[in-house]
């Protein structure tokens, strides 16, 4: 088949029970199909798809693991019915969504047996998501053993962090002998948010100063400089920074030393406690870490809700502060995620919290933020210093585009 037979990408994103996908066409960057299959290895497995030609495909499926979701995926694309190309060599590339690349990787790249080994070295910084996400990249190789096939890693965005920005205050020998630093994760959201932002201005994002905000059930905010990550709430672990659905966010780590000595919590039990107890979970104390459940209890004066989410909007209001300063001005305030783009109410605590953020250049019009809508918007006042958009995320997006330009390279 020639090259200009080869007209689309493939974007898989593997975790440890489901595998989504979208085909892409590079020519426009429509979305020529999409799906997920979820419960892989459980009763009720089932494939769920839609095309750009609007069919509508769900059926239930026997899937044990990843390598016969690949499958299903891939039968999908090329059925005479259903499907949307005439044969998987149609497929000029698959990109894949990678989370930890560690420092070896700072960039989007062709996997090869190098960088799969750098993938499997860096499962214990990333045990939930490396491990099926190696596990989607060999089963598309299956599937496409002829396709280039390409990481693209959550951290590499934040590879432009200064040290001064990753290092944490312990001794030396555990950055140069462990890796223990910040590494900051999303970074593929905060990637396209900010060039998304930089397009929506109408300037070269070289000459932006840009606070990405993805706020959702993990929250975490970046400093964009010129284009380059240069610090970020998120850190060793996703559980740094705000306060977040179940994660607690930054504590004292003293905390956790007291909690072991005079509570009796063992390790495990610590790591429960602050990734899956706490944050509106734990705080909110409603039974639910969902910020729109936490909202509806707000609004009817229960206290503990109405805590929890100004501790968050303050976190929030934090970084815009520090991150102005590290940055040394601020041009753009960018918010997506679940939260960031459909909460106004979230959106006008942080922005109207006080003479501070005026100070910064930040005024909010609560008419254009009040407004409802699945597109990127405007929702600072005119005239206003400091531009404040909605960008609703595209992470497959983002793949994609680094897909191709691995590919043109």
């Amino acid at each position: 088949m020639s090259t200009q037979s080869k007209r689309a990408v493939l974007v898989i994103n593997a975790g440890s029970s489901s595998v989504k996908f979208t085909l892409f066409s590079i020519r426009d960057e429509t979305v020529l199909a999409k799906g997920i299959v979820e419960r892989i290895g459980l009763e009720g497995t089932q494939m769920t798809a839609t095309t750009r030609r609007g069919k509508k495909f769900t059926r239930a499926a026997v899937v044990k693991n990843t390598h016969e979701a690949v499958s299903r995926i891939v039968a999908f694309l090329i059925d005479p019915v259903h499907g949307v190309l005439e044969s998987r060599q149609a497929v000029a590339a698959v990109g894949h969504r990678v989370v930890h690349g560690g420092e070896k990787i700072n960039a989007s790249v062709v996997i090869d047996e190098r960088v799969k080994d750098i993938i499997r070295n860096c499962a214990a910084l990333a045990p939930l998501h490396n491990p099926p996400n190696l596990e989607g990249i060999e089963a598309s190789q299956n599937s496409f053993p002829e396709t280039t096939q390409v990481a693209v890693f959550d951290t590499a965005f934040h590879a432009s962090i200064p040290e001064s920005a990753f290092l944490y205050g312990l001794p030396y020998h555990l950055y140069t002998e462990d890796k223990i630093r910040r590494y900051g994760f999303h970074g593929t959201s905060h990637c396209y948010v900010s060039h998304e932002a930089a397009r929506i201005m109408g300037r070269p994002i070289e000459t932006l100063k840009i606070i990405t905000c993805h706020l959702g059930n993990g929250s975490s905010i970046t400093a964009v400089d010129g284009g380059r990550s240069v610090d970020t709430s998120m850190g060793f672990t996703p559980l740094e920074g705000t306060v977040m659905g179940t994660r607690s966010g930054s504590i004292d780590p003293a905390i956790v030393i007291h909690l072991m000595m005079h509570k009796g919590l063992t390790a495990e039990q610590v790591n429960a406690l602050l990734n899956e107890q706490s944050g509106f979970l734990g705080m909110a104390g409603i039974g639910s870490s969902d910020v729109r459940d936490v909202l509806a209890a707000m609004e009817k004066g229960d206290a503990r809700a109405a805590a929890a989410v100004e501790v968050y909007v303050h976190q929030v209001r934090k970084y815009l502060g520090a991150y102005t300063a590290v940055m040394n001005g601020l041009d753009a305030v960018v918010f997506t995620g679940g939260i960031g783009e459909n909460a106004a109410v979230i959106r006008e605590m942080v922005c109207n919290g006080g003479p501070g953020m005026g100070r910064l250049g930040i005024r909010l019009d609560p008419e254009r933020n009040g407004s409802a809508g699945k597109k990127a918007r405007a929702i600072h006042v005119e005239g206003a210093d400091v531009s404040i958009l909605v960008i609703p995320t595209d992470e497959e997006k983002e793949i994609l585009r680094q897909t191709v330009s691995v590919l043109d390279s």
